[in-house]
């Protein structure tokens, strides 16, 4: 490569960019910061908030989305949301599975606690066809398969505004404020007061956002608590272990020269 082709291939690349146009906006959204109680280092899911997001998901967001890899019986789990054997088997039994009976013939059946939950579509292409041809994803792993985690999902879910003074809008597309492009198709869904919460918590937009973002994570990562208490006596362990080794040294070799 000649001397004379360096200064050339430089320019060349400097100018890449420049025709490219600047970064926008709207390619990298600014998400809201919320303080999570398990994102501490020995940091849990709040109980309460689990059962509630789980209402929010039942009575708005299953309606549209799936949730693939949690079982109702996971309900009922350890370290989940807290809910007894026979709550479990209620909510499960609220909804039909089919089945063949003896001869053969489809019926429905109430599902089970290890039943998953039911599909809100018969396949993809309703899915699509009820959603102005855009795919709902499936939720279950939503709070670690996007970009900013726990913070995206809550900033996407408060983020519906009305589109500012000269934003050209697609038919059909709502504007929000975290979605790449600020184009999304999913209205708002966190309306005021959309469910009444059995515990008497007031259901604000922010409040049912934070709840269900808590129930997600916990779909997302179920062990977590574990992972950490787990972690917790390893750490205990080995500075135990570290200040018996140091006594057995220093008892070892405190009169050697």
């Amino acid at each position: 490569m000649s001397a004379h082709f360096l200064p050339r291939l430089l320019a060349a690349a400097l100018l890449v960019p420049a025709l490219a146009g600047p970064v926008r906006a709207e390619d990298h959204p600014t998400l809201k910061k919320v303080e999570w109680s398990f994102e501490k280092p020995l940091g849990t899911y709040e109980r309460p908030a689990l059962q509630r997001g789980f209402q929010v998901f039942k009575e708005i967001c299953s309606s549209c989305h799936t949730l693939h890899y949690v079982n109702f019986r996971n309900l009922a789990d350890h370290g989940g949301p807290g809910f007894s054997v026979a709550e479990v088997k209620a909510i499960a039994a609220a909804y039909q599975k089919d089945v063949l009976d003896d001869t053969g013939q489809p019926k429905q059946v109430p599902r089970t606690p290890s039943d998953g939950f039911p599909d809100p579509f018969a396949n993809e292409q309703a899915a699509r066809a009820s959603n102005g041809g855009a795919l709902p994803p499936d939720l279950s792993l939503i709070t670690h398969a996007r970009e900013g985690g726990a913070n995206y999902v809550y900033s996407l879910l408060t983020g519906f505004k009305e589109p500012p003074a000269g934003f050209e809008m697609r038919p059909g597309m709502n504007y929000n404020e975290a979605f790449a492009g600020h184009q999304i198709a999913m209205p708002a869904q966190l309306t005021e007061g959309r469910v009444t919460y059995t515990d008497g918590t007031a259901a604000t937009p922010d409040q049912m956002a934070h709840d269900v973002v808590t129930f997600l994570e916990w779909a997302a990562d179920p062990k977590m608590e574990e992972r950490k208490r787990l972690g917790l006596n390893v750490m205990t362990y080995l500075a135990a272990l570290s200040l018996l080794l140091f006594l057995a040294y220093r008892k070892v070799w405190h009169d050697k020269h």
